[in-house]
C-alpha cells in the first residue's frame, strides 16, 4: 500500500550504471534519508508517547457515545480506504486474474490513500496524547509499536516515491509493511473494541 501516488510499473528500471568500485547500484542517499526518517518518525513518536502524561482523552465527536468508538470508527474507515487502495494497485499491477484496471483506477488509488492517511492522523493524535505508549498487554505493547512503526513506515514510503531507479521490488515492499502493520493496527484497537465494547457508536 502506497498512501500516495500510484507508481508506473514501467517507470522505474532495476539496473543502475557501476559505482566507484565497478559494482552497479543506485546512490546509498536514496535508500539511508527515506530509512533515517522512519527510524526519526517512528522513535520520535514513541518517546513522546512514552514521556507524556497521558491526558485520557484527545478529542470527542458528537453522536458517539465516548472517544473509543470515535477511534474505532475512524480507523475502521482508514482501513476500509486502505483495502481500496490496496486492490486498485493490484489492479493497476496487474495482478488480479481477469480483472483490467479501469481509467479511475488511477485516481480511485491516489484518493483512497489520501482519505486513510487524513483518518489516521487524528486516530494517532487520541493514542498519542489520551493514551501514550503501552506497554500492559500483549495487545497494547504490538498496537502502540506498530502505531509508531506505521507513521515511520509511511514516511519512508513517501520519500522513495520522490527518489528515481529505485529496484523494482522496494516499493511494493515498504508499501506491504504500511498496510501490514495498519491491519494488525486495526486488529488491535478497533476489532478488539467492538468485540470486547460491542459494534456502537
Amino acid at each position: 500500500m502506497s498512501f500516495g501516488p500510484p507508481v508506473d510499473p514501467t517507470a522505474r528500471t532495476t539496473s543502475f550504471p557501476a559505482g566507484p568500485s565497478g559494482h552497479a547500484g543506485p546512490g546509498a542517499a536514496r535508500f539511508i534519508v527515506p530509512a533515517l526518517g522512519a527510524a526519526a518518525v517512528a522513535v520520535g513518536l514513541g518517546a513522546y508517547g512514552k514521556v507524556h502524561d497521558p491526558a485520557g482523552t484527545a478529542f470527542n465527536l458528537a453522536g458517539f457515545s465516548s472517544t473509543g468508538a470515535v477511534k474505532s470508527w475512524l480507523g475502521t474507515a482508514a482501513f476500509a480506504f486502505a483495502l481500496a487502495q490496496i486492490v486498485s494497485a493490484l489492479a493497476m499491477y496487474g495482478r488480479l486474474p481477469g480483472v483490467r484496471a479501469a481509467s479511475w483506477t488511477p485516481a480511485l488509488h491516489r484518493w483512497s490513500g489520501r482519505i486513510a492517511f487524513l483518518l489516521a492522523v487524528p486516530v494517532a493524535v487520541h493514542c498519542l496524547y489520551a493514551l501514550g505508549y503501552q506497554t500492559y498487554s500483549t495487545r497494547a505493547m504490538w498496537h502502540s509499536l506498530l502505531g509508531c512503526f506505521f507513521f515511520g513506515a509511511f514516511t519512508a514510503k513517501m520519500l522513495l516515491l520522490r527518489a528515481e531507479r529505485l529496484p523494482g521490488w522496494l516499493l511494493p515492499i515498504v508499501g506491504g509493511a504500511v498496510f501490514t502493520a495498519l491491519t494488525v493496527i486495526w486488529l488491535t484497537s478497533a476489532l478488539w473494541f467492538f468485540r470486547t465494547v460491542g459494534v456502537t457508536a
